[in-house]
């Protein structure tokens, strides 16, 4: 499992969908003046060299990020997710890259609480001086929290959520994208939703997961769906077609539990426009499904390069 390290990928099509519409739970999160905490299962490194090193050697943000970089038609939703990388790259050139505790961190409170998880041994060094470089940043702006406003764990994300639910706060985020290059993820993310609903049913939990020719990969979606929550939401963005040898990530997903009622239509105005600028042929497109409970009740919308299916 030590193999991963998601600097290669930092920056992709998959970076964007998760991070633009976890920027978008954690606004939606800050809009109540309770405070809340924000949980990471697999944090990562927090920041990444694009121009350097992992990130450089693939150059995955070439199709991702970079693509929206210098548009000037972003919809509000994607405008505001790539300010939050643009405030790491004050030259105007993209440098670096954020990953979700960096954006956790940007949007977030001082009163907010950051409970981040990473067991990568080299990662978790790297996150912990990124995190300690921002508090220190925050300090000198005359910021400085109260108590331990941000805390990076070494230990597995999945068992560290017990220890968290409920939080003091009674409002949380949490966020799960573990690699999933060990099939038993898919089961431990059901796993873990399933008792974390049973611990804070009223929390929101976004989860991103891969989509692959793999069985495992394409019945997540359905059996989230199948846990009892009050209401889900599963967005999938695809940007080409499979490759001929079943390599390659094409496809990728978010199903969020528990989401903001805003969150549907953002994502029907913001999805169309990502598949027509990070769409590399015809089999780009979308899907979005909605539903209540045990019971997927939804809807399901598809679009390729922005038009939907007649």
């Amino acid at each position: 499992m030590f193999s991963y390290r998601h600097a290669f990928h930092a920056g992709n099509h998959a970076d964007v969908l998760k991070h633009f519409i976890a920027i978008q739970l954690l606004k939606y999160m800050g809009q109540k003046e309770a405070p809340f905490m924000y949980i990471d299962t697999h944090a990562g490194a927090g920041l990444y060299a694009l121009d350097t090193g992992y990130a450089a050697k693939n150059a995955e943000f070439e199709d991702g990020i970079a693509k929206l970089w210098d548009k000037k038609d972003l919809p509000l939703a994607l405008g505001e997710y790539v300010n939050v990388v643009k405030s790491l790259n004050p030259s105007g050139k993209l440098r670096y890259y954020p990953g979700s505790p960096y954006c956790a961190e940007y949007m977030m409170r001082l009163e907010d609480r950051l409970r981040l998880f990473e067991m990568h041994p080299s990662d978790v060094k790297i996150l912990s001086g990124n995190m300690h470089k921002r508090e220190l940043h925050q300090a000198e702006q005359g910021r400085k929290a109260r108590g331990k406003r941000v805390m990076v764990m070494a230990s597995d994300g999945f068992d560290g959520l017990k220890a968290l639910l409920p939080p003091q706060q009674r409002r949380a985020l949490v966020l799960m994208d573990p690699s999933y290059e060990d099939k038993r993820d898919y089961k431990r993310v059901k796993e873990s939703l399933a008792d974390t609903l049973q611990r804070f049913p009223g929390g929101t939990y976004a989860v991103w997961y891969p989509i692959l020719q793999r069985q495992e990969s394409r019945e997540l979606g359905r059996k989230l769906s199948q846990l009892p929550a009050e209401s889900w939401l599963n967005v999938t963005l695809s940007v080409s077609q499979p490759m001929p040898d079943g390599f390659g990530l094409y496809s990728s997903g978010m199903f969020i539990i528990n989401p903001p009622w805003v969150m549907e239509a953002m994502l029907n105005e913001v999805m169309p426009y990502l598949v027509k600028v990070l769409g590399n042929d015809t089999e780009a497109k979308f899907t979005l499904e909605s539903g209540q409970g045990a019971v997927p009740t939804g809807r399901n919308n598809e679009t390729i390069f922005g038009y939907p299916n007649a």
